[in-house]
């Protein structure tokens, strides 16, 4: 059906004229249909978004893809937990049993849960509009990051000690540095303060155990170890051999009356160095004996087993001179 006309009579003519609308009415009748289309898209929006909760096309887009990305971080999160575990377990084992079975000092806390320098290390995060989440995930894996780093490196040393502790049985001094023959010596002067033996009025700490004994008496190295210093001086400890054992541990044999190693020489437990004398400050034969700890004398006595038989000592002799051959 076709759209009604509007006609005037006019009374000029005698006719009924077709009547037009003006600009001004044609604009306001266009303007309030396109103003009551926008009004009725708009009642719809918000009844559609706000009333029936329903979400436009594009944002339902993105709030299913932000659900993704969570469940995502919430998943690495997770992963990260059981990984932390794992990896406390590592470093409170790497504490309690391997560092503290090979004398190893523990990786301070604070070190283990420092992060990485740099105040805008994150700052691209807020560039990219990253959420305080986003962050502190990232900022996990970065610790992570470094305490595998450190526990890593910290294995490595166990591994290089644990290696080399096999050696540990056969550095540290274990026994007598002379054959402990019954009748053959006597321990003269222990560990601990003592008189003076030459100035009978002084009291002194004695850093060592004298063995008493004749003159000539062999004197064997008490662990496998390299020759640090000979010196030959006619006061103090006279002629004296210290040996470096490793691991800490050192050996002075002082008062010889001769010397058979070489600075540098490499000794094995049960060979001579050298024999007894009464060289430097000494009353009469007898052998000087020091263990050393770290730069620190310590008593001998626990690092001597004068208990062995001269066959068992004898035959520790036999096997370092066989293995000199």
């Amino acid at each position: 059906m076709g759209k009604f006309s509007k006609y005037i009579y006019n009374p000029e003519t005698l006719l009924y004229e077709k009547k037009e609308d003006s600009k001004v009415v044609r604009f306001a009748k266009v303007a309030g249909f396109a103003l009551s289309v926008a009004a009725v898209v708009t009642l719809n929006f918000f009844i559609y978004t706000q009333v029936l909760g329903f979400d436009l096309p594009k944002t339902a887009h993105l709030k299913k893809k932000n659900a993704e990305w969570q469940a995502k971080f919430e998943v690495l999160n997770h992963s990260l937990d059981v990984a932390e575990k794992v990896l406390g377990d590592i470093e409170q084992r790497d504490d309690d049993v391997y560092r503290s079975i090979f004398g190893l000092e523990e990786i301070p806390e604070e070190v283990k849960q420092a992060g990485f320098g740099g105040v805008n290390r994150y700052a691209y995060l807020d560039e990219l509009g990253g959420s305080q989440y986003l962050k502190n995930t990232v900022k996990r894996l970065d610790i992570m990051t470094k305490r595998s780093f450190l526990q890593s490196n910290a294995l490595d040393e166990v591994a290089m000690v644990s290696h080399q502790a096999g050696n540990l049985i056969s550095c540290v001094p274990a026994v007598s540095p002379i054959m402990p023959e019954p009748g053959k010596y006597r321990i003269s002067s222990p560990f601990g303060r003592r008189s003076d033996p030459v100035h009978k009025s002084t009291v002194a700490f004695h850093e060592g155990i004298d063995f008493a004994t004749y003159l000539g008496n062999p004197v064997y190295c008490t662990g496998d170890g390299v020759v640090e210093r000979v010196r030959y001086q006619f006061f103090g400890y006279g002629n004296e051999v210290i040996i470096d054992h490793g691991f800490g541990y050192k050996t002075r044999y002082a008062h010889l009356n001769s010397i058979d190693v070489a600075k540098g020489q490499v000794l094995k437990r049960g060979q001579k160095i050298g024999a007894v004398g009464s060289t430097g400050k000494s009353t009469g034969p007898h052998l000087h004996y020091e263990v050393i700890y770290k730069g620190k004398q310590i008593n001998p006595s626990p690092f001597m087993d004068l208990s062995i038989k001269p066959e068992e000592y004898k035959s520790m002799v036999r096997t370092a001179e066989d293995e000199q051959l």
